[in-house]
């Protein structure tokens, strides 16, 4: 279904003075339907203009139901008898058919976002039809639909990545109606249906990647293993989970606009073990790094000693000495040196 514009309808301010001007007219013939005069001196009846009077004041309101007003970024989908006529888009004072219904399946769903429309009914109708009209503008009000960027923040889900390590991830998804015909008609409740697909496609992508960087992972597809990975690729990841939702959601009429992660952790079983790998991994890099420095730093100072021919060493002097240089560098703890007052033999 696609949708359909409604122009040339805002002339609400005309039609709502002529109803007002209607029901002075019709209260004035109610009022002086018996006071008109014949010859005689007699006050009849006059029965006519009694009717009018009664009818207009009775029936008047119908019309003040074919009132609209839209502020902007608001639209409202119109039925007539079950027919779709058309969308009221632009900010304005509209006047449409009266018995027009606006549809809105979502208008009671409330998820955790941003920018759903929900305002209570004014007084224009309620004034001339009551408690009833008091329901139908709080009704009409409800059905209007959003076309503000509005943001979605799904609960945290539990998910297992690439290499079956359950990870919990959040995400905010930011979106807007575009197509007012297809998200009202294509779907029961686009709301609703905006949700479910955003956790189906995180789901789907999360599944793609491990969480840290992993070997022999291939997460583009390609049949090469990369660097991705949930923690690393972020801006990756949410691009991918961005046009995996767009690709669900086009039926609906909605366009996803941006897709950001917004909580990415373990799951509580194995948060503490991963804790320590990731402690232990950092103490190996780092050790890995003291020992090639001291390595360095001995290999240094051989040679310099060798070219200023300071001393001469054999092997078996070389080898203390690289020992006790790699103990003071590598260790942990300042070295307590031991002063040799004798000969080395």
């Amino acid at each position: 279904m696609s949708e359909k514009i409604l122009q040339g309808k805002k002339n609400g301010m005309a039609v709502l003075l002529a109803v007002l001007l209607a029901y002075i007219a019709g209260i004035a013939a109610i009022v002086f339907s018996g006071i008109s005069l014949d010859r005689s001196g007699a006050a009849p009846l006059n029965v006519a203009g009694l009717v009018i009077g009664i009818l207009i004041v009775s029936l008047g309101w119908i019309f003040l139901m074919g009132l609209k007003v839209l502020k902007p970024q608001e639209a409202l989908v119109l039925t007539l008898f079950g027919k779709y006529i058309g969308t009221l888009k632009e900010n304005g004072f509209y006047y449409v058919n009266p018995f027009c219904v606006g549809v809105n399946p979502a208008a009671k769903t409330k998820l955790s976002q941003s920018g759903d429309v929900s305002e209570p009914g004014g007084g224009l109708l309620a004034i001339a039809g009551g408690a009833q009209g008091m329901n139908l503008v709080s009704d009409y009000g409800n059905k209007k639909l959003s076309l503000k960027i509005m943001t979605l923040n799904n609960s945290r889900q539990k998910i297992n990545d690439c290499l079956g390590n359950p990870v919990e991830i959040g995400i905010a998804v930011t979106w807007r109606i575009v197509d007012t015909a297809k998200a009202v008609f294509n779907v029961d409740n686009y709301k609703e249906f905006l949700s479910l697909q955003c956790d189906s496609a995180l789901r789907q992508v999360v599944r793609v990647y491990p969480y840290d960087v992993a070997p022999n992972v291939d997460t583009t597809g390609d049949g090469h293993a990369d660097e991705g990975s949930l923690r690393g690729s972020s801006d990756v990841v949410a691009a991918r989970i961005r046009d995996e939702i767009q690709s669900r959601v086009k039926q609906a009429g909605i366009e996803v606009v941006e897709a950001r992660i917004t909580y990415l952790a373990y799951a509580p079983e194995i948060a503490a073990v991963m804790l320590q790998r990731q402690q232990a991994s950092a103490i190996i890099d780092a050790r890995k790094m003291i020992v090639d420095g001291a390595v360095g730093m001995v290999e240094m100072a051989l040679e310099r000693l060798n070219e200023k021919d300071i001393v001469q060493l054999d092997e078996e002097r070389k080898a203390a000495m690289v020992s006790n240089l790699l103990v003071v560098l590598c260790g942990s703890h300042d070295a307590q040196p031991v002063v040799n007052s004798g000969s080395l033999y």
